[in-house]
């Protein structure tokens, strides 16, 4: 297993893990869902080929309606 931190949280997850799989992993579903990983958004075409490493700081964020 490797460290990342989600959200601000340690989470341990399996060393071949990308976007994709810690997003199943979370139950977030992919509809407005974006991800970052060390402050660089990733585009949701290339979660399924982007792997996280040990130590990564990701933050996943789920768009809510509503505004000014």
């Amino acid at each position: 297993m490797m460290l990342v931190t989600v959200n601000g949280d340690p989470l341990e997850v399996a060393p071949e893990s990308t976007i994709e799989s810690l997003v199943e992993l979370l139950g977030c579903g992919r509809r407005g869902v974006a991800v970052a990983i060390n402050s660089e958004v990733v585009a949701r075409s290339s979660w399924a080929t982007t792997w996280l490493a040990a130590g990564d700081q990701v933050e996943v964020l789920r768009a809510a309606q509503g505004g000014c």
